[in-house]
């Protein structure tokens, strides 16, 4: 690999105009596609096959108006008045006139003959009901009903909007995140000592991203995703396509500061070995998204296809792009001061990183026990995770949809807003026996110890469906409303025998159903998982023992982030100071995309590390000193480029949506965890332990893999008395001399 990739990039720096000019290209056109012929993404999280959607694809299937998407307009009263009160009662007709003659609304209740008025008649709700199912509200409809409430507001009422229809789209860019580049990009100028430098790697990343996102919106057009999937494309793309840039530029500066070394032959060797790098860490990532496919999950796997693409678009930006444009830099990358000599100053460059190795070494049996019980400790409250997706409770609290969920717990208690829907279908049931069958059932559920209230039976025209609304005690993120669903489906055997069949759909079961099949699905994903982590560092590294100990550093990572996002998000801790709006499940996919894309992190993180120490123990043999120099020389860079990704991350943590939210605080939380604790803590202290067992493989399984020689050790010594040819016969004019000005 690394032999191939030297002759690559030589090919890419000799022809560096035409390179930088395909990209250029490249972005111009499917930014073209991206902004033009976008489609229309989703932000239902729904799974085929769940009772919760067989029970929506019969609704819309025998009665679609039941199926359609709901937009619910809350209004509360005045402070002393009741909305009954003729004024408000006027002004709240108007409105619903206003409603009906939006287009695509099919009808329009009125709260007082559905008995959608509080008790204290301070509260009220009427429902808006279109022909499109939820997802397929448009937007236009949705802005028409925010305008024709305003004349509520101004008659002194509170009005808010909520129902099925209203879930918001998920967004990226906002101040937060801009912020976590900001830092990214000081966290770049310390690690390689020049804002150009540190320029490069933001540029090169944010080029790859807009290619990678602008792309995820052309195929929406063609495939349905969640605004989510775009969100996740960007939080990884951006944080990869910067790290593989640094670790690249710091090899390339790094080689450069041997004033004998020629740049363009500096660019071929960094992209070789650090290269080298970058592709086999880049594949792990772009694999272990790409095995979300194997969840069977639409949703989910579009997600990760759509991040596989991007990441896989940084491995060809560092691989490509970013050496055409060092080349154009040329001779203005080499840093100020000459390489130092001596031993002693050649090591003085990575002295801390050498001093922290040799305290983890020093006693590797009690920093592993300590880490190893550390981090189950903060795992613990893992065992109690709940998934779910977030109900409107957990929106922001200025939001119109958190306001209308605390104006209905308010005026009808917590579960309202839980409202399950119970489908029977009766095609199969004897006339003249379907109203006992719907009344028996009605009756038991009425009497279930959880159920606030059943609305009467309502039939389709053909009478072969009949729908009821059952309300809960419990709010929609309780666990007692899972319970209350699962005993509800309990009696769907008293409905076979009589011929028919019993669903139960809406809102909170769906959630409920898209939990359940993630969390079956989770077990086989990290088995597959933890199996490529072997396999992949066994090739990596030609042994046994590392990639067992990085397999199990791994599940480490991944059990500390789990635990705290159970701890923050499900317990409700630092609520306040990560302006979390409630306490609430899990986010039901964010387990196992946190497995996936963690995976390809810490394995970036194993991979530049060890192939460090490697790269030390083939040429000395000696297993201790290859650990410290293999941390002497990575850790500067590997600290660098975790708190680039904690840092961008991070900056999705403020983001409003609460899945973008919990997604941005667990992979910070993960990628800090598992690049200061286990990579640069338990991995030098399990080395140190096994020694040179680390580095040993059966003589059978070393001839059956195929070497993939990511160290370079295959390449060509420098020739330093040759100087590279370089692109100036091509009309390129770029700087090659050693007087050039340095950065």
């Amino acid at each position: 690999m690394a032999t191939r990739l030297y002759a690559w990039a030589r090919w890419m720096v000799r022809r560096r105009r035409w390179v930088i000019g395909t990209w250029i290209l490249l972005l111009a056109v499917v930014g073209g596609l991206g902004a033009t012929l976008s489609g229309k993404t989703s932000t239902e999280f729904t799974v085929p096959g769940v009772e919760a959607q067989v029970a929506q694809d019969l609704l819309k299937e025998k009665f679609p108006p039941a199926a359609g998407g709901v937009v619910r307009i809350v209004v509360a009263a005045p402070e002393g008045k009741a909305v009954t009160d003729p004024e408000q009662r006027k002004a709240l007709d108007g409105v619903l006139r206003e409603a009906k003659a939006v287009p695509g609304v099919i009808a329009v209740s009125e709260p007082a003959s559905i008995g959608a008025v509080s008790a204290d008649r301070t509260i009220a709700y009427t429902d808006v009901r279109f022909a499109e199912e939820a997802p397929e509200v448009p937007e236009e409809a949705k802005e028409e009903l925010a305008a024709a409430v305003e004349p509520l507001r101004d008659a002194g009422m509170q009005a808010e909007l909520g129902g099925s229809a209203m879930l918001p789209q998920a967004e990226a860019g906002g101040p937060a995140e801009f912020v976590g580049v900001v830092i990214a990009f000081v966290v770049l100028a310390v690690a390689l000592g020049s804002l150009v430098a540190a320029g490069l790697p933001l540029l090169t990343a944010l080029l790859g991203v807009a290619v990678g996102v602008l792309g995820t919106m052309f195929v929406s057009r063609f495939v349905e995703m969640t605004g989510t999937a775009t969100v996740l494309a960007l939080m990884i793309g951006l944080a990869v396509g910067i790290d593989y840039a640094l670790f690249v530029i710091s090899r390339h500066r790094e080689q450069l500061a041997d004033p004998e070394t020629d740049w363009e032959e500096s660019i071929a060797r960094a992209t070789a070995t650090a290269g080298s790098a970058v592709v086999f860490a880049g594949a792990t990532v772009v694999i272990a998204l790409a095995a979300l496919v194997i969840t069977g999950i639409p949703f989910l796997t579009i997600m990760g296809l759509a991040g596989a693409v991007t990441v896989l678009i940084a491995v060809l930006v560092a691989t490509s792009l970013l050496p055409a444009v060092l080349g154009v830099f040329g001779e203005r990358m080499r840093p100020r001061r000459p390489k130092a000599t001596s031993k002693r100053k050649d090591r003085a460059a990575g002295a801390w990183g050498l001093a922290w190795a040799r305290i983890v070494t020093r006693k590797p049996a009690i920093v592993l026990l300590a880490g190893v019980l550390g981090l189950l400790a903060i795992a613990l409250p893992a065992r109690d995770l709940r998934l779910g997706l977030p109900s409107y409770a957990a929106q922001p609290e200025a939001s119109t949809q958190h306001k209308s969920y605390d104006l209905l717990t308010e005026g009808f208690g917590p579960g309202f807003n839980a409202t399950l829907i119970t489908v029977v279908d009766t095609e199969g049931i004897p006339k003249d026996q379907r109203q006992t069958t719907v009344t028996h059932l009605r009756d038991t559920l009425a009497a279930d110890r959880n159920v606030a209230a059943v609305s009467p039976s309502v039939p389709s025209p053909s009478g072969d469906v009949v729908v009821m609304s059952v309300v809960p005690k419990s709010s929609p993120d309780a666990e007692a409303t899972g319970d209350l669903v699962h005993r509800m489906r309990d009696q769907a055997p008293e409905v076979t025998e009589a011929g028919g069949s019993l669903y139960v759909t809406g809102q909170t079961a769906m959630a409920i159903d898209v939990a359940g099949k993630l969390g079956d699905a989770l077990p086989l994903f990290i088995g597959v998982i933890v199996l490529l982590a072997l396999l992949l560092l066994a090739l990596a590294f030609r042994s046994v023992l590392v990639p067992i100990k990085a397999a199990l550093g791994f599940l480490l990572s991944v059990g500390a982030s789990l635990g705290a996002s159970v701890w923050v998000f499900q317990q409700g801790n630092l609520n306040g100071a990560l302006d979390v709006s409630a306490a609430g499940p899990v986010t039901s996919f964010l387990p196992i995309l946190l497995t996936g894309v963690l995976f390809g992190l810490a394995m970036d993180y194993e991979v530049f590390l060890v192939s460090r120490m490697r790269e030390h123990y083939e040429h000395s043999k000696d297993p201790a000193e290859a650990i410290a120099q293999g941390v002497s020389r990575s850790a500067r860079v590997v600290v660098a480029a975790a708190l680039i990704m904690v840092a961008v991350f991070g900056g999705f943590i403020f983001n409003e949506d609460p899945i973008i939210k919990s997604i941005g605080f667990a992979l910070a939380f993960g990628v800090f965890i598992d690049a200061f604790v286990v990579r640069m803590m338990l991995v030098p202290a399990a080395m140190s332990l096994l020694g040179g067992r680390a580095w040993s493989m059966p003589r059978w399984l070393d001839r059956l893999l195929p070497d993939v020689d990511i160290e370079g050790a295959r390449l060509p010594a420098p020739n330093r008395d040759e100087p590279a040819v370089h692109a100036e016969a091509e009309g390129e004019g770029t700087p090659s001399s050693r007087d050039s000005a340095r950065v």
